[in-house]
């Protein structure tokens, strides 16, 4: 990609360089290619990200709640999904500071 952006640069360089397009022509095509370059990698993303979602088992929220409706239609209660991680049942235990024990020295007269 960082290849193509320096062809493309170069190729408009040497365009304005020969008069043959005007600088707000090139910045046009500039913004143009970008945007499309950023659209282009946006629908990467999110290509990526569902084909690792669905490959680690999770489900779409809108599937759930169809999933969840169907059941209730069907007279079953649905199944509220937990947090994996539970808040633990135990009280925070606190630390405790070490006491130190002074030395009292004894005054000599």
């Amino acid at each position: 990609m960082a290849n193509d952006l320096f062809d493309s640069l170069r190729t408009y360089i040497n365009k304005v360089s020969v008069n043959e397009k005007s600088a707000s022509e090139i910045a046009n095509s500039v913004n143009a290619w970008v945007r499309e370059s950023g659209e282009a990698v946006k629908q990467k993303i999110e290509e990526e990200v569902e084909s690792t979602v669905l490959r680690m088992g999770f489900v779409k929220r809108a599937e759930f709640e169809a999933l969840a409706a169907e059941v209730a239609k069907l007279g079953g209660k649905p199944v509220v999904a937990k947090s994996a991680k539970k808040a633990s049942a135990k009280k925070p235990v606190a630390k405790k500071s070490a006491v130190k024990k002074s030395t009292a020295k004894k005054a000599s007269k």
